[in-house]
């Protein structure tokens, strides 16, 4: 989820080494013939979609800089992590990946009950749709080296403390070696 360019730039200190776990997973994910699903978050010229009380978004549309983040290349899914032909991209407005988008109804149609989920931020797009999943009765599972923060402490109690509430938490390595 939001692993686009200019996200992972800004988020990953070392994006070779990031970039790199998320692509294990997603290459094992489909050997498997498990569904992918990559979530972007976007915005329409002029981003009619951020209102005045959205404080995290309406920084994105009063600043020219955080604009350019969601715009051309740098808003696109990161290359090494790109979708396939058979993928699903889902295009969110906001943190969480269900809130406005037909993600719940994609699973429905496609009778799927459990969420393997990693990105960028752990406290936002993660948290957000993690606690939105668990709600609607979701299993779970948090890959927690394919997910990044700014804070790095904020990374660590949520995947340590606040996280194992409602998932599983899983290296990339743990989930591809649990599932081989």
């Amino acid at each position: 989820m939001d692993c686009q360019s200019a996200i992972v730039a800004a988020y990953a200190k070392d994006q070779e080494a990031f970039v790199a776990r998320p692509a294990s997973v997603l290459k094992h994910a489909r050997s498997r013939g498990m569904n992918v699903i990559h979530v972007q978050v976007g915005f329409r010229p002029n981003f009619p979609e951020i209102g005045s009380r959205n404080l995290l978004f309406s920084a994105i549309k009063s600043s020219p800089q955080y604009q350019k983040m969601f715009q051309g290349a740098a808003a696109e899914i990161h290359p090494a992590l790109a979708p396939e032909p058979d993928d699903i991209v889902i295009t969110k407005h906001r943190v969480s990946a269900f809130l406005g988008t037909d993600l719940e109804m994609i699973l429905r149609a496609k009778e799927i009950d459990t969420l393997v989920l990693y990105g960028i931020a752990t406290s936002g797009v993660v948290l957000s749709t993690l606690v939105e999943a668990a709600d609607l009765d979701y299993r779970l599972a948090v890959i927690s080296d394919c997910c990044g923060d700014l804070d790095p402490e904020v990374h660590a109690c949520l995947v340590d403390k606040v996280f194992p509430r409602r998932a599983t938490i899983l290296t990339a390595a743990e989930l591809i070696a649990a599932s081989s």
